[in-house]
């Protein structure tokens, strides 16, 4: 009797040793299920550029290599946003941690006129013409980010793009809807662009065709073989000047001979369990950390989004944004300008801006300390992580869409209008200057090294509130990285005016307008983010579906 009750105490423990294996078991496949990728991600604007960084870390390729060969690729896919006529910032993180930041955003040339900013727009349109053409640093950047972590060949990162250019790839969905706006159509096809984007008879290529480069090939088989300086010294440049002052520039030999990239340190700042490393003035990481760290101070968590706690948490956040709004007057070119930034980062400053908020009431543009300006909509940006542990945040950019219009045909090169930054952000410009800028190409990691979030978004002035809302959602509210990136955001102009993209929740627009908000509709939302996040060695990777975008890896 004592035996058979030993053996039916040792059939439970081992019933119960084999169900808690099962248990086990079914929970390891169903979070390696969830695990979109282990190894290594590229978050571009289309899934053919996400593909071929990709497959540049699966050659062994650095997360830079990736980076370089998506952003050539998106080159053509949204040229409407980026190219090797515009300029960058690289966030890089290596193996051990440490963040370094490349800037080669284009600065003010040589020859600029005195009284430019003159000719700034009153109104939101598009700023066109070779005045407003700054020194492109989009290779250079490239040239210096590879020498320092590239690890596959130069000429490699250009292969899979040169053939897209000489071959053609059909029309792109998102660039075939955007070229369908009745404003941009006509900018097309009343300038040298319509070489690119027309048929014999003028009329805009649409869904079905065929988009080729074939002179932006040549131009990128030379760059792959003779490197950068091809570009800034060599044939390539003198025939981009030509084209350029042929259009009525003052671009010259000597200013893209004189280019010179930017590398520092990051600017870091501890946001929660994670530190935030960001690209310093004039870049925008600096305003997109002041929003940020005035809403930690909320204890913000799940709850700050339910019920009645979700009206209080955007009327805050839209205090935040107009304080922030308020400060971009300062974002200056540290090398031009004697004014420190780096006050925004004080806890102290944070603490006595985030009590100026009041729950109950918002007030007029002054008590911000509003300057008005005018608002700006463009460029790309890559997130990567690859297998060896490096990680790329990449902003890149032509300034408005297709930059100043200007083509250079003996290139292929569709030029930038950079310059136009400076509207209503200053009284003058200096040579050499580099242009305030929203760009924010961010690397968070935890103190633990387990969790790291690399991001990044495009849409001019919009790429602060969405990246923004895109971090408070996945960091705070609990949102995963694709709930966090599609849910519907609000932006706060250059004039404190609220906007919220179509779809939001009608019931918190009204909410903000009896809190006095001035809210209004606004016909253009281009607000892109693309983000990769690592937990342990699970990754999840986002292109935002807003431009057609996917991610890949593996």
């Amino acid at each position: 009797m004592a035996k058979s009750q030993s053996r039916r105490c040792c059939l439970c423990i081992l019933a119960l040793v084999f169900s808690a294996a099962i248990i086990c078991l079914c929970i390891f496949f169903a979070n390696k299920n969830r695990c979109e990728f282990s190894q290594a991600a590229v978050s571009a604007d289309s899934e053919m550029c996400s593909d071929i960084g990709r497959d540049m870390l699966r050659q062994g390729g650095s997360a830079v290599d990736g980076a370089i060969a998506a952003l050539l690729c998106t080159g053509l896919v949204n040229p409407q946003s980026m190219g090797l006529g515009g300029g960058a910032i690289f966030t890089i993180m290596d193996k051990a941690g440490k963040v370094k930041i490349i800037s080669s955003r284009e600065t003010v040339p040589k020859g600029v006129r005195a009284d430019l900013l003159n000719d700034c727009p009153k109104t939101l349109t598009l700023t066109t013409g070779s005045q407003w053409i700054g020194v492109p640093g989009e290779l250079r950047g490239y040239e210096h980010a590879h020498q320092l972590y590239g690890k596959l060949p130069w000429a490699k990162l250009f292969e899979p793009t040169i053939k897209l250019a000489r071959e053609g790839f059909p029309m792109p969905v998102y660039l075939s809807r955007f070229l369908q706006f009745d404003m941009i159509k006509m900018l097309i096809q009343n300038s040298p662009l319509c070489e690119l984007f027309c048929h014999n008879n003028k009329t805009v290529f649409g869904p079905g065709d065929v988009l080729k480069f074939p002179k932006l090939a040549e131009t990128m088989e030379t760059i792959a073989k003779d490197g950068a300086k091809a570009f800034y010294t060599g044939k390539i440049a003198k025939d981009l000047i030509q084209d350029v002052q042929s259009a009525g520039g003052v671009l010259s030999l000597e200013d893209l001979k004189a280019f010179k990239v930017r590398v520092s340190d990051a600017w870091s700042v501890q946001l929660g369990e994670y530190k935030m490393h960001f690209p310093p003035p004039p870049a925008g990481g600096a305003i997109l950390n002041f929003i940020l760290q005035i809403m930690q101070g909320f204890w913000l968590s799940p709850a700050s989004i339910q019920e009645d706690q979700k009206t209080v948490t955007l009327h805050r956040y839209l205090e935040a944004a107009k304080f922030a709004n308020g400060q971009k007057c300062n974002l200056r070119d540290p090398s031009f300008n004697s004014r420190d930034m780096t006050y925004i980062k004080d806890e102290k400053f944070i603490d006595r801006i985030r009590a100026l908020i009041s729950d109950g009431f918002t007030r007029d543009a002054s008590y911000y300390n509003i300057t008005p300006s005018a608002d700006h909509f463009g460029t790309t940006h890559v997130s990567v992580m690859a297998a060896d542990g490096t990680a790329v945040s990449v902003t890149s950019t032509i300034n408005h869409m297709f930059g100043s219009s200007i083509y250079s045909p003996k290139t292929g090169i569709i030029l930038n209008n950079e310059l136009a930054d400076f509207c209503g952000r200053a009284d003058a410009v200096t040579p050499g200057e580099q242009p305030p800028s929203s760009m924010a190409p961010v690397i968070l990691q935890s103190s633990s090294q387990q969790k790291t979030l690399v991001i990044g978004g495009s849409g001019g002035s919009m790429i602060t509130t969405a990246m923004a809302l895109s971090i408070m959602n996945h960091l705070w509210f609990g949102m995963s990285l694709n709930e966090s990136i599609a849910s519907k955001i609000v932006f706060v102009d250059s004039k404190n005016i609220v906007h919220f993209e179509q779809g939001y929740d009608k019931t918190a627009m009204e909410a903000m307008k009896v809190l006095g908000h001035n809210v209004k509709d606004y016909p253009f939302f281009f607000n892109v983010v693309n983000a990769i996040s690592k937990e342990g060695h699970c990754l999840s990777a986002v292109s935002d579906a807003r431009k057609n975008g996917r991610s890949a890896g593996y």
